[in-house]
């Protein structure tokens, strides 16, 4: 067992280590293949639990565990009292624990397709994905529906752990069985690696230490592939763009925009547009961690005060004046559908792109995606844990850009206005035409034809009276129309 003083020295020389910069981690696939116990197995094989974890984890073990009188690894992630209870996993789990080579951040997500956009939310943030296959069910609906949000999120690297590889009498044939089932899915999308690795989690085989239960295998063990694996992000795009987070105003002589930038990056004395606006300026300061900077970065968080005063509000993005982007109010998207009722064309959502909010419509379903096979499919609509390529028109300008470009404004939620839950978690894969500055305006339907039943009522009350009474109630009747309609003109979807 780990000592706290192993713990504290082993930290140390994390802390010391120069090599590979941190990894992001999440564990996938379907229910009870093992992820929560690979995780805790190999918190315990890198000695990254304290002696009091360990002896609550014995504890634990005997009331809660699944495993006999072993230890039951799966319970230093599963912390919910329903989770121990059931045996599964309901919410992402994030752990840190680091080696000598590399520090790490992991998520352990949950396998039941109920839960999908838990996983879904743990993936977003991911730079690795261990994808888990019982050796003895195969590669199942749920991996495959796993592989392809983790693909559709932008994760490149992958590990397909072929996980209790004993129930299958450590069987070469299996596991090869079950890695060329999976190349052949996982060819459609776009991995820039897929290492397979036959595991025992339970037991520790080809976690930190090779097994000698499966000699036949020749690659890496999973901690070394972790450990040196280069999942340095692609180049992106020079231009500056920083989505407004906050507007600081702390006295009458100061105005800043605060947000963290998320492409290139800005000096003092670069000229900017606000966008949508297109009103331009110039970069009087550049304020990071509460002091002036000359320069700031992709990734850092900043606050922006420029030389002229104009309107920009949170949600709107500053930019490269000589490589801004352009507003749009159409969206080629992807999108995960997360909620029980199907997506309805003619259902007014709220589209949360960053800092950013909009109302909108799907408006086109082109295609949902088969998931046993990942070809397109036709569809009209989509349900839960759909997935499938949709056109969204939004009623203000927004400032997107494709996923893969840029995550921070390419990743968007879809909130039902109705009841406020969330229903989708999309990707941008396109725009479309580029929206004015102002952008034209149209009537509302809905609004007009409230208006017009209004005046109908008052019309009726009208033809019961005479004189200057009628003329005071028909001007009247006059204004509701006016006012609805010129009140409830709205941006076009």
């Amino acid at each position: 067992m780990a000592t706290l003083e192993a713990a504290r020295a082993h930290l140390t020389a994390s802390t010391l280590a120069q090599d590979s910069a941190q990894l992001r981690v999440l564990t996938c696939g379907s229910v009870d293949d093992g992820k929560s116990t690979l995780l805790g197995r190999l918190l315990f094989d890198t000695h990254s639990i304290a002696d009091d974890q360990l002896s609550a984890l014995d504890r634990e073990s005997r009331r809660w565990g699944t495993q006999g009188e072993a230890m039951d690894y799966a319970l230093l992630l599963d912390g919910l009292s329903a989770e121990r209870e059931q045996g599964i996993t309901i919410d992402v789990a994030y752990r840190y624990f680091s080696t000598a080579r590399r520090s790490f951040i992991v998520a352990d997500t949950p396998g039941h397709e109920q839960y999908t956009r838990n996983m879904a939310t743990g993936a977003s943030q991911a730079d690795l994905a261990i994808i888990l296959v019982d050796a003895r069910k195969g590669v199942l609906a749920q991996t495959r529906r796993h592989a392809f949000i983790v693909a559709t999120l932008g994760v490149r690297h992958a590990v397909l752990a072929v996980n209790k590889m004993d129930l299958a009498d450590f069987s070469q044939a299996r596991f090869d069985e079950i890695v060329t089932e999976f190349g052949q899915a996982a060819s459609m999308l776009g991995f820039q690696s897929i290492v397979p690795i036959p595991l025992v989690a339970r037991d520790g085989d080809n976690l930190a230490t090779r097994s000698a239960r499966m000699e036949w295998y020749n690659g890496p063990t999973l901690l070394d592939h972790l450990e040196t694996v280069d999942a340095t992000p692609p180049a992106e795009a020079a231009g500056f763009l920083l989505p407004i987070q906050l507007v600081l105003r702390p006295d009458s002589d100061f105005r800043g925009y605060a947000g963290t930038v998320a492409q290139g990056s800005v000096r003092v004395g670069d000229a900017v547009v606000a966008l949508p606006s297109g009103r331009k300026s110039t970069v009087a300061r550049v304020i990071t961690s509460g002091r002036d900077q000359a320069t700031a970065g992709a990734g850092e968080a900043v606050t922006i005060a420029l030389s002229g005063e104009i309107d920009i509000a949170r949600g709107d993005v500053l930019a490269s004046a000589a490589d801004a982007p352009r507003p749009t109010s159409r969206l080629e998207a992807t999108l995960l559908w997360m909620d029980d009722d199907a997506m309805s064309p003619t259902r007014d959502y709220a589209l949360l792109l960053g800092p950013a909010s909009a109302g909108a419509r799907v408006s086109t379903v082109r295609h949902a995606v088969d998931i046993e096979t990942y070809r397109e499919r036709e569809a009209s609509t989509l349900w839960m844990n759909e997935i499938g390529a949709v056109s969204i028109e939004v009623d203000r300008a927004v400032i997107a850009a494709s996923y893969r470009e840029n995550r921070a404004l390419g990743a968007f939620i879809l909130v039902d206005r109705a009841s406020n839950r969330t229903v989708a978690l999309g990707v941008v894969d396109g725009i479309g035409p580029e929206a004015a500055t102002t952008p034209t305006r149209r009537l509302d339907s809905r609004a007009v034809a409230h208006a017009v039943l209004s005046t109908l009522t008052l019309g009726s009350v009208t033809l019961m009276m005479s004189g200057d009474a009628a003329v005071a109630v028909g001007v009247a009747g006059a204004n509701v129309v006016v006012s609805a309609i010129l009140n409830r003109i709205v941006a076009p979807r």
